[in-house]
């Protein structure tokens, strides 16, 4: 009895702790593996490791095969923080299965099995084997016999000496499983010794047999026969899941047999398989269920085929699916745990109680991995297990059930201080203290005992509940919590308002897109509480900020809640619903909106018959949105169109009615598709998607070739050319030109088929062709259904000659430093053949090539020409010839000509102006040429008014001029010399301002050059030098 009373504090306290986690059970943070120890390490010592936490800290045991293991009784064994470790492991006494064991004041628990092999390989007791005599071609099997081992193996054979092994491949196979060598057909190169090579794969030990020689018989070689199957996997291969699984098959046989594998039930071999050593070893990786079944290895030679089978069988170690967790249960509550682990075969369940088995008695019930525990008590605290096992493996689970027993305790579950309430309405005022076992509940007014009737009732878990509320009850209100450990009471307060009412509340509307509308919804409330509106819309909350371009709360007191919808889309018809909510109450009010606008598009527009210029047309009509679809457009879009276009159909009007039409005036051979747009009498609605793509059928070619005309081109030719029928006018496949002529006057036509429908151009080559003939032309069309029309009979001259004689006379004189002017006489009419156009001039620079001359022509019978840009004082060659459309004739002899020394470069210097009375007199220093320059021949005054673009100019052979001007403008005055080459540089301009008196004078020096001046041809100007020179 004291140790329950114990327990009961231990569990009260740690109520009272669980916030902190502190206190708890064992809980293992490492539990022991499964331990392969060689005999013949250096270390001499074993380390199973466990690792535990809990609070108290847990002491840590250990069990051997069941039996707990002492300590302190075998100097070999000692803990070290938890884990075991065992001094010179003795593999008789040391060999078994061991748990950690791990307890404190809340329960023990045990760990997962581990067990402790030890791994050898001891020397082949025989020294010598006896001598192997075969057969050439027959099979041979050399027996390994591996000495006394523990732990894996694996196998090689030397041939004669080391480091010369036996290589495997489809003639010679090492079994893994039994170390034996066989030969599926001996040859001669196979005489000598073997020698077994075992290998321990833990303790990486190897050990070498007793050699066996092998020696071939004189009585003949072995002859066919058929495989004989040595090597052969059992007939059930159990096998782990995500394990890698091998099957060995070899036969011995003459010819040497071929390996090949299947399976039995026709399913195709895993892709993942690996296939080695020539097929001997089919080898499966990650193991899974689909890669069970029956597998076949087949051994065939020419002589016949041997089969063997064997079923691969899945197997899975337990695996956790559910475990169990820690649970808290108050004194007389009920607990149950479940538990499910995943397997093959299919785990068996036991259940640990402080890591002793848990039998099923009475209030413990056990079903599979089910655990149940009616009316608890304290003596079934404690840690449990759960323990999943199949043949394969064995798994635990854990977790503390933990038996509270406390008085009520309102410390964290106190009644809600304030409970609001409407008239009329229901309340219930909860009252959950903390208690184990659970409490029995009453409850007073004030301080009157509260009694049950019709309204007021006490619920089984001890809230409040109280219906059909009335002024009457409001007040304070006190819950009462009694059980075996004490009492407890708790106490709040009620407080009954007044009901919400809707007053105004929305109502259903029609509207048109694009209207602006306000929703109603006003209400009457206790005006102590607070209230919000909120509005739905199909069944969605609207988002005022994300949706504020459309809807907005209207209202201006805490009454009204309106909901304003602004430019209306058809997407906001539905159901609107008004929601106010106080904290007593909340409420509802709806309208339907019903939104009128264009029509949807039109559906399943379909193509139902097309020819060269129809299309017969169906479609479905779309959502009318409230508005009867009064009429019907069909639009249609073609490679060659710009976007859609409305169309010609019959009936011209399509009505609202009206699902088919005809679409008329369409092009032949032309790929269409169609769409249709609805409208009502409140717009055009969207289009439909477009119809499927059709060509319109082939007809015969109606356009013409626009354009046409022709001439020029080469001697002998008559070029014909036009315009290009666009495709969309082609009306069919196999689109060409024919080309007709004549000579004009004549009757017969020649006709030509141009096949390519791109082509615009015809040239006619004939040597007889006369030049520059008239010819009458005209251009016809054709296609797959025949020939079309031709287009007007236009005149189209064939190509001239080219000139054949030189103009003749040709001279050139020099106008200045960067002109010439070339002249001469053209050709006798009755002395050369072709027409001419007009004239090339050709001139070049003595220094230049001929073939780089610039060329200028002239239009015409013009016989002189004006060649510019030439270079000063340089002597240049000119030669002149006759062009027409054909080319260009013989050119003349070229003559020379040598232009004039530039003009000066030196501008006018040291210029000054006076003025008096209505004269400006201007004075300037004489400009000196140099050597390579021409001598000044006279002067240019050039004069204009400030606003004027235009200057009059005046030539003088003297340094000064005198002008009569007026004084009521500004001037602008610019002087340069002239010589033989031309006009030399040009002084800075010369700003004479408008006259304030009679009298100024000044220097160019000091005039600005960024004013304009004009003169006006009223100006009279008298001159002290002469006018012309």
């Amino acid at each position: 009895m004291r140790l329950l009373w114990e327990l009961l504090v231990l569990q009260s306290f740690m109520v009272c702790l669980a916030d902190d986690n502190t206190l708890h059970g064992p809980v293992f943070l490492q539990e022991p593996n499964n331990v392969i120890f060689p005999l013949d390490s250096e270390e001499k010592k074993v380390k199973l490791s466990c690792e535990v936490k809990g609070n108290p800290s847990p002491t840590i045991g250990w069990k051997l095969n069941g039996t707990a293991i002492d300590i302190g009784m075998d100097y070999r064994y000692s803990l070290v923080e938890g884990n075991l470790l065992i001094n010179n492991p003795n593999k008789t006494q040391d060999t078994g299965t061991y748990q950690c064991v791990a307890t404190n004041p809340f329960g023990t628990i045990v760990s997962r099995e581990a067990k402790l092999q030890f791994a050898y390989l001891e020397n082949f007791k025989t020294r010598t084997r006896s001598t192997v005599s075969v057969r050439q071609g027959q099979g041979m099997v050399l027996l390994c016999g591996p000495p006394p081992h523990s732990g894996e193996l694996t196998y090689a054979w030397i041939f004669n000496e080391y480091p010369t092994f036996v290589h495997q491949d489809n003639r010679r196979f090492v079994s893994q499983e039994t170390g034996n060598l066989y030969i599926a057909k001996v040859e001669a190169s196979d005489v000598g010794n073997y020698t077994c090579v075992v290998t321990n794969a833990v303790t990486n030990s190897r050990v070498l047999g007793p050699p066996t020689p092998l020696i071939l018989r004189n009585d003949g070689v072995m002859g066919e026969y058929e495989p004989k199957i040595e090597v052969q996997f059992p007939e059930t291969v159990p096998s782990a899941k995500g394990t890698t699984v091998k099957l060995e098959c070899f036969a011995l046989g003459n010819p040497v047999p071929t390996i090949s594998w299947r399976r039995a039930d026709g399913k195709q071999i895993p892709r993942k398989a690996r296939r080695h050593r020539s097929s001997g070893l089919l080898e499966i990786p990650n193991f899974q269920q689909e890669d069970a079944g029956l597998y076949e290895c087949v051994a065939e030679n020419v002589r016949g085929k041997n089969v063997a089978r064997g079923q691969l069988i899945f197997y899975a170690q337990p695996n956790w699916i559910q475990k169990i967790s820690d649970a808290h249960a108050a004194i007389e509550e009920s607990v149950a745990w479940e538990c499910r682990a995943s397997g093959r075969p299919k785990p068996s369940y036991r259940w640990l109680k402080d890591g002793e088995l848990l039998l099923p008695q009475g209030r413990v019930q056990l079903e599979q991995g089910s655990l149940t525990i009616t009316n608890v008590s304290l003596s079934d605290a404690g840690m449990y297990q759960c323990v999943a096992e199949n043949r394969h493996g064995v798994i635990f689970a854990s977790a503390e059930l933990s038996v509270i027993a406390v008085s009520p305790d309102f410390s964290k579950t106190l009644l809600k201080k304030l409970t609001l309430v409407k008239v009329g309405g229901e309340v219930i005022i909860e009252c959950k203290p903390k208690a184990s076992p659970r409490p029995t509940y009453s409850w007073k007014k004030g301080r009157d005992i509260l009694r049950e009737n019709e309204r007021i009732t006490v619920l089984d878990d001890g809230s409040l509940r109280i219906v059909n509320v009335t002024k009457s009850d409001a007040g304070s209100y006190t819950c009462v919590a009694t059980n075996h450990f004490g009492t407890a009471s708790s106490t709040g307060s009620l407080v009954v308002k007044d009901p919400t009412r809707v007053m105004v509340s929305p109502f259903s509307m029609d509207v048109t897109v694009g209207e602006s509308i306000v929703l109603p919804c006003q209400v009457s409330h206790d005006h102590s509480l607070d209230i919000m509106f909120t509005w739905s819309f199909n069944g969605h909350l609207i988002d005022f900020e994300k949706d504020g371009d459309h809807f907005e709360r209207v209202g201006g007191q805490d009454s009204a809640g309106d909901l304003m919808i602004r430019s209306i889309q058809l997407k906001h018809a539905g159901k609107y619903v008004c929601m106010v909510q106080t904290s007593v109450d909340k409420l509802s009010a709806a309208a339907d909106l019903i939104v009128r606008g264009p029509p949807g598009p039109p559906e399943a527009v379909t193509i139902d018959e097309i020819t060269d210029t129809t299309a017969q047309l169906s479609w479905r009509p779309g959502a009318d949105n409230h508005s009867p679809i009064t009429m019907y457009v069909v639009q249609a879009r073609t490679p060659f169109s710009v976007g859609w276009q409305a169309v010609s159909t019959v009936p011209d009007i399509v009505d609202g009615r009206t699902f088919t039409a005809t679409v008329v005036g369409l092009n032949p051979w032309v790929e269409y598709e169609f769409r249709v747009v609805a409208a009502n009498l409140i717009g055009i609605g969207e289009p439909s998607r477009p119809s499927e793509k059709r060509r319109t059928e082939e007809a015969l070619p109606e356009v013409t070739p626009a354009n046409v005309s022709g001439g020029g081109g080469s001697k002998s030719e008559l070029v014909i050319t036009w315009e290009t029928v666009p495709e969309e006018l082609q009306n069919g496949g196999g689109f060409g030109y024919v080309v007709a002529f004549r000579p004009f006057g004549t009757v017969s036509w020649m006709q030509t088929v141009v096949a390519s429908p791109d082509a615009g151009r015809y040239v006619f080559r004939n040597e007889s062709l006369p030049p520059f003939s008239p010819y009458e032309v005209k251009v016809g069309v054709y296609n797959n259904k025949g020939e079309g029309s031709f287009s007007p009979v236009t005149v189209v001259y064939s190509a001239e000659e080219e000139p054949t004689r030189a103009p003749t006379t040709v001279s050139a004189r020099s106008l200045s430093a960067s002109d010439v002017e070339v002249s001469w006489a053209p050709p006798r009419e009755n002395q050369h053949k072709g027409r001419i156009q007009g004239y090339e001039v050709r001139c070049w620079r003595h220094d230049e090539k001929e073939e780089n001359a610039k060329r200028i022509r002239t239009v015409g019978n013009q016989t002189s020409a004006k060649v510019s840009n030439l270079r000063g004082n340089a002597l240049y060659h000119l030669a002149v010839r006759a062009y027409n459309t054909a080319g260009t004739g013989p050119s003349s002899a070229a003559v020379n000509v040598t232009t004039r020394k530039p003009p000066p470069s030196q501008p006018p210097g040291n210029i000054i102006w006076n003025s008096s009375d209505s004269k400006i007199v201007l004075n300037w220093d004489q400009v000196k040429a140099l050597d390579n320059e021409s001598e000044v021949r006279g002067y240019k005054v050039l004069y204009r008014w400030n606003r004027q673009s235009s200057s009059s100019v005046i030539e003088t052979n003297k340094t000064s001029v005198e002008l009569s001007l007026p004084f009521n403008e500004d001037y602008i005055i610019e002087i340069k010399p002239f010589s033989d080459g031309g006009d030399g540089s040009s002084s800075e301009q010369i700003r004479i301002p408008k006259m304030s008196n009679a009298y100024a004078r000044g220097s160019g020096s000091s005039t600005s050059s960024a004013c304009t001046l004009s003169a006006i041809s009223t100006i009279m100007i008298s001159l002290t030098a002469r006018s012309s020179l």
